[in-house]
Formats: structure tokens, sequence, C-alpha cells
């Protein structure tokens, strides 16, 4: 294992989110900070097509702080959202890996 590399649980990195940034987010509203999620998702995007590993790693980061900041703006614990959606195997068919028809959304 890496010794400079921090293992961080969701909640944990929600709280770690919150802890930072909540009072400025809950300033900036659901809308400014979707926005912010919006252009973080472009600068994703962007560095899938044509960036680096370390830029993928980046623009992902970004999109899940901004992701987390949403829900701790709304007031979702994301654990208890990916467990309820999730915990049980895929919405669509029940199954932990997935066997619902690939033109439908599971």
């Amino acid at each position: 294992m890496n010794p400079t590399r921090h293992d961080i649980l969701l909640g944990d990195f929600q709280r770690l989110i919150r802890d930072m940034y909540l009072k400025k987010d809950m300033a900036r509203g659901v809308d400014g900070t979707f926005m912010w999620l919006m252009e973080e998702i472009g600068e994703l995007a962007a560095a899938l097509r044509d960036g680096s590993h370390e830029d993928r790693m980046s623009e992902f980061a970004d999109v899940l702080a901004w992701l987390t900041t949403i829900a701790n703006v709304v007031g979702v614990d994301l654990t208890e959202a990916v467990v309820q959606k999730y915990g049980t195997g895929c919405p669509g068919c029940g199954g932990f890996i997935c066997t619902c028809d690939d033109a439908g959304k599971p």
C-alpha cells in the first residue's frame, strides 16, 4: 500500500466535504452548486477525450466532490441512498451481476 494513500469510505468523504465547505455550499444553494457540478462534468468529458490519467483522476474527484456537496445541501446521506438503491443488487433485475436488456436502463 502506498504510505501516502488514505482509504476514505463514502460516508467519511461526505463528512469531509461537509466539514470543509457546508457554509459556502449552503450560501450558494442547490442551483449554484448544480451549475458547478455541470461545469465539472464538462471538464471530466474533456479529460476522458484528451486528458492524461492524472487529469481524469482529478476530474473524477471533482465531480464526486460536487455531487457530494449537492447531497449535503439537500440533506441526502449518500451511503444510505446507495445502500437503498443498490444494496440488494441491480434495481432492474435484482442480480448482483446485471442481466437487464442492454437497451434498457438498469
